[in-house]
C-alpha cells in the first residue's frame, strides 16, 4: 500500500467521519476546519455538533434568521436554508480548500453579502497552491453548478482520494 502524505490523511479521515454521520441520517451543517481535532498522530476527528441535525428525509430547513456559516454553505442554504447531506459535501470541499490553502479562510477578504452574490453568480474557491490538479478536482466536484452532480461523501474514499495521486504528486 502506498504512503498517504499529511493532506491526504486528513481528507480522508475527515470523509470517513462525514460519510459515518451521512449513513446514520445525520447532517453536520457547521463542517470546518475549526471543528476539526487533529491529534498528534495527525489522525481527525470530526466535531462540534451543535448544528447537527437528524433527519428522516436527508433534508432539514432552518428556521428564519438562524444563523449559519456563509463562507462554507452552498446556494440553497444561502437562499433558502435548506440542508442536506449534499450541503456536507460542499461544505467538506471548503474543508479540503483550508487544508491545502494551509488553514486560511474562505473568501477571506470578502463580506458575507459578497460571497453570497459571487457563490451565486458561479464563483467558486481558487485551487490553493499545495493542491495538485486531481485534489482540485475533487474539491470543485464538492461545489458543481449542478447540485445533482456533488459526489456523495461514502463515494469520497480512501481509496479514491489514494488514487489520484502518482508519485510524481506532491502533497
Amino acid at each position: 500500500p502506498r504512503e498517504m502524505k499529511p493532506g491526504q490523511e486528513l481528507m480522508c479521515d475527515a470523509c470517513e467521519g462525514m460519510a459515518y454521520l451521512e449513513a446514520h441520517s445525520f447532517i453536520h451543517r457547521d463542517l470546518a476546519a475549526r471543528n476539526c481535532l487533529v491529534n498528534e498522530d495527525n489522525v481527525v476527528k470530526v466535531s462540534d455538533f451543535g448544528m447537527t441535525r437528524y433527519v428522516l428525509d436527508n433534508q432539514y430547513t432552518s428556521s428564519s434568521g438562524a444563523m449559519f456559516p456563509v463562507k462554507w454553505s452552498p446556494p440553497e442554504v444561502l437562499h433558502y436554508s435548506k440542508y442536506s447531506s449534499k450541503s456536507d459535501v460542499w461544505s467538506y470541499g471548503v474543508l479540503m480548500w483550508e487544508i491545502f490553502s494551509e488553514g486560511r479562510t474562505p473568501f477571506e477578504s470578502r463580506s458575507n453579502v459578497e460571497v453570497v452574490e459571487e457563490i451565486t453568480r458561479g464563483v467558486r474557491l481558487y485551487r490553493p497552491h499545495r493542491a495538485t490538479h486531481p485534489v482540485y478536482r475533487i474539491m470543485y466536484s464538492c461545489w458543481h453548478e449542478v447540485r445533482a452532480d456533488w459526489p456523495p461523501l461514502h463515494r469520497i474514499t480512501r481509496l479514491n482520494i489514494l488514487n489520484i495521486y502518482t508519485k510524481d504528486n506532491k502533497v
